[in-house]
């Protein structure tokens, strides 16, 4: 801590000037500036609105996507032990993006879900959350991502007022740092959870094994879940692939998948495409016509019911994103195309969590670490090199492997 953060940094005035000062702050165009400070206005408004009785309960504060979600669910468990608390009196503020699915996910706890994405670009939806989180009223208020955003996860920290405030260290570069040195002073304390890449749940149980000062080993990613209604016939099995991702670089050819689709087809298979909308990576009726095999749900689906497809599923394949992690703690045997962005952060999992039941594939590069900021692509819509180098005959290979 003290080697990130010097004396006069420590200064949440000097840590203000700092930012505006910076040349990120520079280069905002003036709307979002003025933004920024409406921002930082109704946070303190939040952060000092008076609440009257007894804090109690712990806060923990997930802003994170679906597969950051997965990875830290088994951590949860831990929590009620550690803080001396009953699961009933955490309250798990998440995302607006896995909310249909967080009741069964974290059944018993308590539950505060919201628009992530509002509340980091409208000021007054972000201040009525703020009242509302200050409203709780905890004792401990915790948030333990290392890939998060300043402005989003550690302001809800601040916000909360809680007796206790208990952060890792995040990923820090230099456009961050401003605003990282600022809240990382708020706090009653750092933990430093290890050096990029660390992967992300052997992340949470360090951060767990400082707080309790013992060892608590890392759990395999998994989750509860119940059948809510059934979308695909079970009558025969089928594989799920997973062509899809917000990032267009990460998508593995959707060539590919088709010839892997083939393959499964005659296996005896049926295939199930499935994937959010917006993430139709082409049309499967160029190889396979109108054929009854192959089910595509591209954008057709709910979360909860690409819960229950993939659950159900003899074998999924995936990209790295945010199903790939869902299938893998469903218990489903499932490949996943990995490329080098982050290696290691979040896939290929440590080999003392991976399932026997999961394959991660991949094609080792020398520029691996990238952060998804490629220079070998022509267009952002082209295929990262380190993904698109990964073979069909290897992802066919792995598959068959760990299918039924």
């Amino acid at each position: 801590m003290s080697a990130f953060l010097d004396e006069s940094t420590m200064n949440s005035n000097s840590s203000s000037l700092q930012f505006k000062t910076s040349w990120f702050w520079r280069m905002l165009p003036a709307g979002m500036r003025r933004r920024w400070w409406l921002f930082r206005l109704f946070d303190i408004v939040s952060h000092h609105w008076p609440v009257t009785g007894k804090r109690k309960g712990l806060l923990v504060v997930r802003m994170d996507g679906i597969g950051d979600m997965v990875l830290f669910h088994q951590a949860l468990s831990v929590y009620s032990n550690i803080f001396r608390v009953p699961n009933s009196e955490i309250i798990v503020l998440g995302c607006k993006s896995w909310g249909s699915i967080a009741d069964q996910i974290y059944q018993g706890y308590s539950l505060r879900i919201i628009d992530e994405h509002a509340f980091s670009r409208q000021p007054f939806y972000r201040l009525k959350i703020g009242l509302m989180v200050r409203k709780l009223n905890v004792e401990t208020a915790i948030c333990d991502s290392y890939f998060r955003r300043a402005m989003m996860a550690d302001s809800l920290v601040w916000i909360s007022a809680a007796n206790n405030t208990i952060v890792s260290l995040p990923f820090i570069n230099e456009p961050t740092r401003p605003e990282f040195t600022f809240y990382l002073s708020q706090v009653d304390k750092v933990i430093d959870t290890g050096p990029y890449p660390t992967h992300e749940v052997l992340r949470h149980f360090k951060f767990l094994s400082n707080l309790a000062n013992r060892d608590i080993l890392p759990l395999p990613p998994s989750v509860p879940w119940q059948e809510q209604g059934q979308l695909v016939d079970r009558s025969f099995p089928y594989v799920v692939l997973n062509p899809g991702s917000n990032e267009h670089g990460r998508r593995w050819p959707f060539e590919s998948y088709l010839n892997v689709a083939n393959h499964l087809l005659r296996l005896g298979y049926r295939v199930v495409i499935v994937g959010g909308q917006g993430e139709h990576a082409g049309n499967h009726r160029e190889m396979f016509g109108e054929d009854e095999r192959v089910i595509d749900l591209t954008g057709k689906t709910s979360l909860p019911e690409l819960m229950n497809i993939l659950k159900f599923a003899a074998g999924s394949i995936s990209n790295d994103t945010g199903p790939a992690h869902l299938s893998i703690a469903l218990g489903t045997p499932t490949v996943v195309i990995v490329g080098g962005g982050h290696f290691g952060s979040f896939v290929p999992y440590p080999e003392q969590i991976t399932p026997p039941h999961v394959r991660f594939v991949y094609e080792k590069m020398s520029c691996y670490h990238c952060f998804w900021r490629c220079h070998k692509r022509a267009k952002k819509s082209d295929v990262f090199p380190c993904v698109g180098a990964v073979s069909e005959k290897k992802v066919i290979s792995m598959i068959l492997e760990v299918l039924p």
